[in-house]
């Protein structure tokens, strides 16, 4: 079975640095990242991430 993958953007831990080298940022696990933190929490642990939750927004 396939997996879909994880959308950062849509998730309420994510969020965007101004530091360009590393623009996106993880507040659940903590680290700013070049790519997508999902991306780098797979390449690490071999999981996939385990602290998504869906974003709230408003209609």
């Amino acid at each position: 079975m396939k997996e879909t993958p994880i959308n950062c953007v849509k998730c309420k831990y994510f969020y965007v640095t101004w530091d360009t080298r590393f623009p996106n940022g993880c507040r659940a696990y903590g680290f700013k990242s070049a790519g997508r933190p999902a991306i780098m929490v797979k390449k690490s642990s071999g999981m996939a991430c385990l602290k998504y939750e869906k974003k709230y927004m408003k209609a």
